[in-house]
């Protein structure tokens, strides 16, 4: 089958020398989107809409302030998030809590008791409030909602979701494709977890039960092989292997680590 603009980049992620396709793909978008995000596109009206609104997490912020050669750009990116946010924060930090806490005006801890058979907890600052929950006021619930906002993590999870639909049709309909797979190193553990997980809602009946098998012989076969090269790492320490060929493994610890968490940043 022909590649196309969507199946391009899962080719050429099964075609590197990597630990783990999926990893490889995200490692590109995440690169490049990053690079979008820093270059001429943070001054315009509607990329400054999104980052002002969703700003970004503390992972991307390093990565766009590491990729800034002149740091004005995203100077005035920042700016502005922060003169957005402050606003936001301004308004909930204003705004009165409509949580009913009936319960907690209850008097006495006889009163909790009967309500709930158990006994209210004591609290060491007490006050009739001392038992609201904070994730109850509306400025916590709007920070700890926003901490979980980012515009690169946005792109990011739509796009390697559709990677990894992209993936299971390539597998289904492409032949050239299945021997790429196969011959591949396998999976990192969080992705083939992932693959696993998602092979019951993309494929049927043998064609599900091959790709579940050829993924499991992936890891198992791959994980004992770079398990033996991380042992040999460790056993090259010792002066009797002094003299011995390292083999491949002197970067087996981050590819190790790699293949156990798919972190990538392990491996520049």
């Amino acid at each position: 089958m022909a590649d196309t603009i969507y199946t391009i980049p899962v080719s050429e992620a099964f075609e590197a020398d990597c630990e783990c396709p999926v990893c490889e793909l995200k490692k590109r978008f995440e690169n490049s989107t990053v690079e979008y995000f820093a270059g001429p596109s943070l001054m315009e009206p509607d990329t400054r809409i999104v980052t002002n609104d969703l700003g970004f997490c503390g992972r991307h912020f390093n990565m766009l302030y590491n990729s800034q050669a002149k740091k004005l750009g995203l100077g005035l990116m920042l700016d502005t998030y922060m003169q957005e946010q402050l606003k936001r924060i301004k308004k909930y930090a204003q705004a009165k809590d409509t949580t009913n806490y009936e319960e907690d005006a209850l008097p006495g801890a006889e009163a909790g008791e009967e309500r709930s058979g158990k006994r209210k907890k004591f609290s060491l600052f007490g006050g009739k409030n001392a038992s609201k929950p904070a994730a109850s006021q509306p400025l916590v619930r709007y920070l700890r909602a926003h901490e979980k906002e980012c515009a690169v993590c946005k792109k990011l999870d739509y796009t390697m979701d559709r990677y990894v639909d992209i993936i299971f049709h390539m597998y289904k309909t492409d032949r050239d494709f299945r021997a790429k797979f196969r011959s591949s190193k396998g999976f990192c553990v969080p992705h083939t977890a992932l693959l696993l997980e998602e092979s019951g809602k993309k494929l049927g009946g043998s064609t599900r039960d091959e790709f579940r098998d050829t993924v499991t012989s992936l890891l198992v076969t791959n994980l004992e092989r770079i398990e033996g090269e991380v042992d040999w790492f460790t056993k090259k320490f010792d002066y009797r292997n002094a003299e011995a060929d390292w083999g491949n493994s002197r970067d087996a610890l981050p590819r190790g680590i790699l293949k156990m968490t798919g972190d990538t940043d392990i491996i520049k």
